[in-house]
């Protein structure tokens, strides 16, 4: 439509109308002289002006002429029972925060203000500070997470705890570490390919969640899924079934890649920490070895674990966790294996640096 099709379907009666009223009450002028400048009878007009000021005095708060336009979105009410899930999870200790994560990341279109304004109106205090093993502990809502699948990246907002995830994604850009983690040989799924399942496992570690088979929340927290590429993160069965499809060769490869990128980029120095640590294992220790836990003061069933780290720059460069009795005093020379694998670059290792039962006399005379 053009501008003079426009107006000349508008209704010239209600503009006549009001160019009337207007001359009359904003200009000033004359009835008798509005009513015959616009074609009306001087009763006709008056009966006009009436109905006019009964209108303004019974509807103060609406135009006569003009339809307002409210500024904003319009409002939208939530889903059927969302109003009494939120009341549920309060009940159960969960912050204004924490609900709106859960709900969000289940397809509900909600905001924080509703929530709030919501939670005040039905009298429920601030709640107070709390510890993360307090957070930790609270009952898990009952809400149906969504199947983990690639985001469709758009124009979006939602609430997350898990926002400085995003922070180590250009470090994982500038070294490349998505293409190493596709050559590694890890397993895919048939959702979810190799590069986004490691940077799930890669989330929870940054989240610092350590026993993911015990409390699955995170798979509700849209920031950890925008993290690994994923619209919500899997949840603890899928974690644990990727596990076991994991060898010690492919973390073997993916070590070796990182290790290659550490020197290339001049992040090692000439001295490398190595230390066993042991991991507690709570569950059938029929086939583990029992192993001292400086933590506990005692000796447990449980992993025994290498790790070689670089001093200067924090990286932990080398880690096994399938270290027995039998062959734990080799470890040092497997280590140096490892490190002269590497097909190029500048390698300067020239300290490492170990207590006295690290290894034999016999390793350390070769």
């Amino acid at each position: 439509m053009d501008p003079f099709e426009y107006f000349a379907s508008r209704d010239p009666v209600i503009k006549k109308k009001y160019d009337a009223l207007r001359d009359f009450y904003y200009h000033m002028e004359n009835a008798d002289f509005v009513a015959k400048k616009y074609g009306y009878t001087l009763s006709t007009f008056y009966s006009l002006t009436k109905d006019f000021r009964r209108f303004l005095n019974q509807n103060p708060q609406e135009d006569y002429f003009f339809l307002s336009k409210h500024q904003g979105r319009k409002h939208k009410e939530p889903e059927a029972g969302v109003d009494q899930l939120i009341i549920d999870m309060r009940k159960k200790n969960y912050s204004a925060e924490d609900i709106l994560q859960s709900l969000q990341a289940t397809g509900k279109s909600i905001s924080y203000q509703y929530v709030y304004q919501l939670l005040r109106s039905e009298g429920f205090a601030k709640l107070p500070r709390r510890d993360k093993q307090e957070k930790a502990s609270l009952e898990t809502p009952k809400l149906k997470a969504p199947v983990s699948e690639p985001i469709s990246l758009q124009k979006e907002s939602f609430i997350t705890s898990s926002a400085g995830l995003l922070c180590f994604l250009p470090y994982i850009h500038k070294y490349d570490i998505g293409k190493l983690i596709e050559d590694s040989g890890y397993p895919a799924t048939k959702q979810i390919s190799t590069q986004l399942s490691i940077m799930s496992f890669l989330a929870l570690k940054l989240n610092n969640i350590r026993r993911y088979s015990c409390d699955d929340l995170w798979c509700m927290d849209r920031g950890c899924g925008l993290f690994a590429g994923l619209n919500v993160l899997p949840k603890n069965a899928w974690f644990s079934s990727y596990s076991h499809r994991v060898i010690r060769e492919t973390n073997l490869a993916f070590l070796k890649g990182l290790h290659q990128i550490w020197i290339d980029n001049g992040l090692l120095s000439n001295t490398s920490n190595l230390d066993f640590t042991t991991i507690p294992y709570w569950g059938d220790d029929s086939h583990l070895e029992n192993n001292w836990s400086g933590k506990r003061n005692k000796a447990l069933s449980s992993m025994l674990a290498v790790l070689a780290q670089d001093p200067d720059s924090g990286i932990i460069d080398y880690g096994d966790a399938d270290i027995r009795h039998k062959n734990e005093s080799d470890v040092v020379l497997e280590y140096l294996d490892f490190y002269r694998q590497t097909t190029s670059g500048k390698q300067d290792l020239k300290y490492l640096v170990f207590d006295s039962k690290f290894t034999n006399y016999e390793n350390l005379s070769r």
